[in-house]
């Protein structure tokens, strides 16, 4: 570990549960800190803070009462979701109380170095990509971060030969300090997550934490096409590394004559790539360019690239039934990932969509939603979708209650060589705790049809 003494006898409060809350508590207990934990759900139906409780960790449950800061704590980690609005929040800031993520924590438990990816769409397949190319070079990575495994119990364990590929959300972004990643990928900024940091100005600043500790001996990935991208990179120090999906470039990773290249040395034919979609194409050059940073060979990149199909819930092939292809696309929690699954298509789609109302249109998707052949509705949202499918002239529009019968509906009136798609354009906590539910129940409910 990289210097455990920062946290030795240290009073830390961990601020909301959940995986990374409950990591942290334990990590923290482990390197010597006096934790707190406190978290919203009462103690009698909180299993984690329940199991804390018997380890000897001080639990505070059933809501955020200033009063806890009374304890005087040498900082707090937060749960990412918490916003800075929180007023217990509101006081430590005040108290000048440092407020971090886990993400920082884990920076502070390890000396491996860190890949760091982030923007608003095609992390989870950029971070996995990375890592799987990075793993058939053998060059020791870890994956961690928003991704599903927590990064300070990743780094915990981590050695200095290893590279840690983690996948960095805005919320995680906001709780750094000292964070700095040897590669950085910007991928893109499009409108998203606006109920939570209020102005699309604050969430670029957020997601331009990612490169902000960054010096000239560091790399950013850099999105050649994306001018908000461009822009909010304009003062790092770390050296830019662009790709393109659109035109050759003197260096980075672009395609040109139907191949892939990376300062113009030709990787591989583009027609030989697994994975589905035009949209898959710059996350695809993203991680070819931090691969060939890292030291990746270009067998190693092609081997991944020739066998990656996908990431679960991330346009998922499931399965086909009576010649329909069913893609599970629960991930797509806004309208610009569902632009891009429904694009990813030459033959008619059924679209399944809905989900939490965040109290936007659904304009955007329109021009997309003129290549739907049916449309299945469900969710908060599924009054404005249906609006929306009927103003571009969709004549099939349905309206059902959840996922499971969205399943049915689409399969009794689809057609043979149809493609049936979940790609709600909405998060999920309308009715489901996790975008992976949602699509769990999509998937189970396919399987059924069989």
């Amino acid at each position: 570990m990289k210097n455990i003494e920062r946290f030795h006898n240290k009073k830390v409060l961990v601020l909301g549960l959940a995986k990374s809350g409950l990591a942290s508590a334990m990590v923290l207990n482990r390197v010597g800190a006096i934790v707190t934990v406190n978290d919203q759900k009462p103690i009698d139906e909180n299993e984690s803070a329940q199991n804390l409780q018997k380890q000897g960790i001080k639990v505070i449950c059933g809501g955020h009462p200033i009063s806890i800061l009374d304890d005087h704590f040498d900082f707090i980690v937060k749960n990412p979701g918490i916003p800075y609005t929180n007023p217990l929040l509101v006081k430590a800031v005040e108290l000048n109380i440092p407020i971090i993520t886990e993400i920082e924590l884990a920076y502070y438990l390890t000396d491996a170095e860190f890949i760091g990816i982030t923007g608003s769409n095609g992390k989870t397949t950029t971070t996995t990509l990375i890592y799987e190319m990075l793993q058939v070079s053998n060059k020791h990575p870890l994956i961690a971060g928003n991704i599903g495994t927590v990064a300070c119990e990743v780094a915990e364990k981590a050695q200095k030969e290893n590279v840690i590929v983690t996948e960095l959300s805005s919320f995680q972004l906001m709780g750094i300090q000292d964070f700095k990643p040897k590669v950085s990928v910007l991928l893109n900024i499009f409108d998203a997550h606006l109920d939570y940091h209020g102005t699309k100005e604050h969430y670029i600043s957020a997601k331009s934490r990612i490169f902000e500790n960054q010096t000239n001996e560091d790399s950013v990935v850099l999105n050649a096409n994306d001018s908000v991208v461009l822009a909010a990179a304009q003062s790092t120090k770390a050296q830019k590394v662009l790709f393109s999906s659109a035109s050759p470039l003197k260096e980075g990773a672009y395609v040109s004559d139907g191949h892939i290249y990376f300062n113009e040395e030709k990787i591989m034919p583009l027609n030989e790539v697994a994975l589905p979609g035009v949209h898959n194409l710059e996350n695809i050059l993203a991680a070819v360019a931090v691969a060939k940073l890292i030291g990746s060979s270009n067998d190693a990149i092609c081997h991944v690239l020739k066998t990656f199909t996908g990431v679960k819930h991330r346009l998922q092939y499931v399965t086909t039934i009576n010649g329909r292809k069913f893609y599970n696309d629960s991930k797509a929690t806004n309208i610009l990932a569902t632009q891009k699954a429904i694009t990813a298509f030459e033959q008619p789609v059924i679209l399944l969509a809905g989900g939490l109302d965040r109290g936007n249109s659904f304009d955007a998707l329109l021009p997309q939603l003129k290549n739907v052949q049916s449309l299945v509705c469900f969710g908060q949202t599924a009054n404005k979708l249906m609006d929306a499918g009927k103003s571009v002239g969709i004549e099939t529009i349905k309206h059902v209650d959840n996922v499971e019968q969205a399943v049915k509906v689409a399969f009794e009136i689809s057609n043979n060589g149809d493609i049936i798609l979940l790609s709600p354009a909405c998060a999920s906590w309308d009715q489901y705790k996790t975008f992976e539910e949602r699509g769990d129940i999509f998937i189970d409910a396919v399987h059924k049809l069989k």
